[in-house]
């Protein structure tokens, strides 16, 4: 196996043994969601744009929403060897990147989508061990599923690792 990058992208959803990482470019208010199985060197990610799919009415693509799109990287990450009992998260994402002058919540869409996405974490016993979200500015993510480290490039605020 190599050392290959694959791309997740917006609304899409991907899993990777190590060598191979798996990243996720321009994440504003959308949510970079990964688990990781440690013990299988196994990983995968999720890049969630909304809350929920009940909001919405077409919403045939399963990846685009936290509740859905979570239950969906799981349920993979399981059917190629990782246990649940294994699995913990790692989160970011979910920027404000337009300032609104209004105090309506549907506009803060980052911040709803970061508390759906814990909300659905905790929900299925998924631990968070990790997360960079918030502020008001664009972040690019690379998993690594050999150690399950996340790296963060962020335009304006570095680059880290958690």
């Amino acid at each position: 196996m190599s050392d290959e990058i694959i791309k997740v992208g917006m609304a899409d959803l991907n899993i990777a043994k190590a060598p191979s990482k798996l990243t996720t470019l321009g994440l504003g208010s959308c949510v970079g969601i990964t688990m990781y199985d440690k013990t299988k060197q196994l990983g995968g990610l999720v890049h969630i744009m909304l809350p929920s799919s009940l909001e919405i009415k077409k919403n045939d693509n399963r990846f685009k929403f936290a509740d859905t799109g979570i239950d969906e990287l799981m349920d993979r990450l399981i059917r190629k060897g990782a246990k649940k009992r294994n699995l913990v998260a790692k989160i970011a994402g979910g920027s404000q990147m337009f300032n609104f002058n209004s105090g309506n919540n549907i506009l803060k869409i980052g911040e709803r989508n970061v508390i759906a996405t814990k909300e659905k974490l905790k929900s299925i016993n998924i631990r968070i061990i990790s997360e960079d979200t918030g502020g008001n500015f664009g972040r690019t993510i690379v998993l690594d599923p050999l150690d399950g480290s996340l790296f963060i490039r962020t335009i304006g605020h570095g680059e880290k690792t958690i």
